[in-house]
């Protein structure tokens, strides 16, 4: 019994060091395909301006050429930062709120029928960029990202300060494992 509950262990082991190994490339190619797709539906609002304020006016929502603008900036120009993964969870955020505002506004039928009709919910416009905009937000661009070269940058950087602020250790370089040549003499 012991033998085959280690094997199991093992097993389970393997897979998520194996799911740990695939979560950035996955999380890349998540924010390539769809915030594509969210940057072609941005620019094709900015390019059709007129239509989106007018549209945005028959659902009553505020100030609509305004809007229009922000929203159609925000899915092209959000959607570009969100490929590179810059800026990338407040980024997400808004969109998830922009995906918010567009099911409550223009896909108001399929929010109140998302338990008697998923289908319908998940088949709306919206849904493809709200859940990748929620796995952005809560897991992070990955690794594959400028956030992760700026965060690994900042890092090397506060090392690099906390070692020559320390006068025990100034003498050291980082990754340096030779002790201080600050020793007492005989």
């Amino acid at each position: 019994m012991k033998k085959l509950t280690n094997l199991l262990r093992s097993g389970y082991e393997l897979l998520v060091a194996g799911c740990a190994i695939l979560q950035s490339p996955f999380l890349l190619a998540l924010r390539l395909y769809f915030f594509w797709q969210l940057f072609l539906t941005g620019k094709g609002k900015l390019e059709n301006i007129g239509k989106v304020t007018e549209f945005f006016g028959s659902l009553g929502i505020p100030l609509p050429a305004l809007n229009a603008y922000f929203i159609g900036s925000l899915e092209c120009f959000g959607s570009l930062l969100l490929i590179i993964g810059l800026a990338s969870r407040p980024l997400s955020l808004l969109i998830v709120i922009s995906m918010i505002v567009a099911y409550l506004t223009a896909d108001f039928e399929a929010v109140s029928n998302i338990f008697t009709d998923p289908d319908k919910f998940v088949k709306a416009d919206p849904f493809p960029f709200l859940l990748t905009a929620l796995i952005v937000f809560v897991f992070g661009p990955g690794r594959f990202s400028v956030d992760a070269l700026l965060k690994w940058g900042v890092r090397k950087l506060a090392e690099e300060r906390r070692i020559a602020s320390d006068p025990n250790r100034a003498d050291r370089k980082l990754g340096d494992v030779k002790v201080s040549h600050n020793l007492p003499r005989n």
